[in-house]
């Protein structure tokens, strides 16, 4: 399996950092919690949520029980616990991952987040949001948007440094 590194981490979160705020202004959503998906997505939203100075504490999702496929792919050996430390019940909620690949992760994580509860609003935010999604679901801010072939995948290393890079099975 081969790896190249991409785009710089830092300059795609300042650019989701200023595209969070417009969204954030133009709709007049005021005090939005934020959520993380595990691992990657965490990391993510840990240095958005610094960047825009939220006020409430960054919530956590490990949606490992909540994908579509447990049953083909198994336990993951590092499932944690997830932590909503607010009211999710007519929130606006800013959703975060790594990366938007299929949209089943996101599907699973918006199941488990109506499961604490039901929204006012949802908003996607992606570091990097690929083509070929299974699933009709789109990202609302984004750091950057790829195009890759099948057998190419982009992973998230960190958290300190984040590093993304392509991995790529054939070669």
């Amino acid at each position: 399996m081969s790896q190249h590194a991409i785009a710089d981490v830092d300059t795609l979160l300042e650019g989701m950092t200023q595209q969070l705020r417009d969204y954030l202004a133009a709709r007049q959503i005021e005090e939005p919690v934020m959520i993380g998906i595990h691992t990657g997505g965490v990391w993510v939203a840990q240095e958005l949520h610094r960047r825009l100075g939220l006020q409430h504490p960054l919530g956590t999702l490990d949606i490992s029980f909540y994908r579509d496929d447990f049953s083909r792919i198994g336990m993951h050996p590092e499932v944690k616990p997830s932590n909503l430390p607010f009211e999710v019940e007519e929130r606006a909620i800013i959703l975060v991952d790594d990366v938007l690949q299929s949209g089943r992760t996101i599907r699973a994580a918006l199941n488990e987040i109506f499961d604490y509860g039901r929204p006012a609003r949802v908003i996607l935010a992606v570091l990097i949001e690929r083509s070929g999604h299974e699933l009709p679901i789109r990202a609302d801010i984004k750091g950057a948007s790829m195009a890759l072939h099948a057998d190419e995948q982009v992973k998230l290393t960190g958290p300190d440094p984040m590093r993304l890079s392509i991995q790529s099975s054939h070669e």
